[in-house]
């Protein structure tokens, strides 16, 4: 075997190989030996054929099917020779296997995954969030928490802010009718957040068995597109109207949040505890976001086409499974891959640039911290010491604990060098974010 190779460009490279047919003489005598033994001819046993009526019949595939094969390990042997790491699948390129005289040549281009020499960590910039869970934040929540264990009883009076009404509804845009509830009726909490204001306005104030018809404007911006600067005309109908009735905060109340002697103070701490798990986690994800997108910023790297398009199908892929786990049709949403084309090439950069930091700084996770990442995961579950089992009783089910733990020392590598710099933030953006 002969091989030369060119340089197109960085991430490019053109082998030519050449092949000695002697070489694969043996090899295709080999595959019609193996043919003969089950091929069938009229007036012969299974295995029984001369060669030559074998050879006549089946030459050209055995020929075809061993110089496909050798194309396949030569490229292989080749590339390992040459201690290329190739992104993708190789463009092969050769004449028919037909016209192969003395020698099998072909033609392969591909592209390389690309060294990567990382850029200046201490350039990178770090805001590390600052927040200390308060008193403020753990009324807000339990206030949600009463707010999720609402109870409504009728009323006849009119309707106003945190009431819910039951309405049927028609909207229509330029007399044409765009929703319906039909007669089953709807229920809105008036004030409620995700609705325009607007809406909300109009319907305070009426009764149960009142009408109402009014018009609506959206703004230029407003989700979803298909109501957009649209005008829409509403026709409204009250069926009922409720007024809300909020649980004491008590031992009642405590105790169906899992506090069993129902002591208040108990609970108010627990709520702690959980906000200031939730913070820390919040701020290591949003650290570990800016590391990586520092590393990304510092480092230029180019990529092969490959690997890029290969990210490109697997979000492709996910986001179809996502809108079929939502009940959407994918085939409405018209995914192009240029969609997702800047965030593939940004994942696709940043997992070469880990990968090559982890191996040169000796950053992968050892078994101590694939074991507290596992037990952090089992805290989730009702009973951590099966969740740890199960992790345990297969090796692949520890993949992603040992990511995460090997992500979590690249950004502790990347803090020590990189400008970090502290704010304080406020409880309600942060868990928004």
């Amino acid at each position: 075997m002969a091989v030369s190779v060119e340089t197109i460009s960085n991430i490019e490279r053109r082998m030519t190989i050449s092949i000695p047919l002697t070489e694969l003489e043996n090899v295709i005598k080999n595959r019609l030996s193996e043919i003969s033994r089950t091929a069938k001819f009229s007036g012969f046993r299974p295995g029984k054929a001369p060669m030559s009526l074998v050879s006549q019949q089946y030459g050209a595939q055995a020929r075809d099917e061993v110089y496909s094969k050798a194309v396949e390990t030569t490229f292989s042997d080749a590339v390992v020779e040459h201690k290329f790491r190739v992104a993708g699948f190789p463009n092969i390129e050769h004449k028919p296997f037909a016209e192969a005289a003395k020698e099998l040549e072909y033609i392969a281009t591909f592209e390389i995954i690309p060294e990567v020499k990382l850029g200046d960590v201490k350039k990178v910039k770090v805001e590390k969030p600052i927040l200390k869970v308060a008193a403020k934040d753990i009324d807000k929540t339990i206030d949600v928490l009463v707010k999720q264990r609402v109870s409504y009883s009728l009323v006849k009076r009119a309707s106003k802010k945190s009431d819910r009404i039951n309405i049927d509804l028609t909207a229509s845009i330029d007399g044409k009718e765009v929703e319906s509830t039909g007669n089953k009726g709807m229920d809105i909490v008036l004030g409620e957040v995700g609705r325009i204001e607007a809406f909300d306005k109009e319907l305070t104030g009426g009764k149960a068995g009142d009408t109402k018809e009014f018009d609506i404007t959206y703004p230029k911006d407003h989700e979803p597109e298909v109501l957009a600067g649209k005008k829409v005309n509403y026709t409204v109908k009250y069926n009922s109207v409720s007024e809300p009735t909020y649980p004491e905060v008590d031992k009642a109340f405590a105790r169906t949040l899992g506090v069993e002697d129902g002591d208040v103070k108990r609970l108010r701490a627990e709520i702690k505890s959980s906000l200031e798990q939730e913070v820390e986690k919040r701020i290591k994800a949003r650290v570990k976001e800016q590391v990586f997108q520092g590393l990304v910023d510092v480092t230029e790297l180019e990529l092969p086409k490959a690997i890029v398009s290969s990210e490109i199908e697997r979000m492709m892929q996910m986001t179809t499974q996502n809108l079929k786990q939502r009940g959407m049709d994918p085939k409405t949403i018209q995914l192009q891959p240029q969609m997702f084309e800047e965030q593939a090439k940004r994942s696709s950069s940043l997992r070469l640039i880990l990968s090559e930091l982890v191996n040169t700084e000796n950053l992968q996770a050892d078994a101590d911290q694939v074991k507290a990442m596992v037990e952090t995961f089992a805290q989730n579950y009702e009973k951590p010491a099966q969740m740890v089992d199960w992790y345990y009783a297969d090796v692949k089910r520890l993949d992603e604990p040992a990511a995460l733990a090997t992500e979590d020392n690249v950004v502790e590598w990347v803090l020590k060098k990189a400008k970090v710099s502290e704010s304080k933030v406020d409880f309600d953006e942060l868990m928004a974010g």
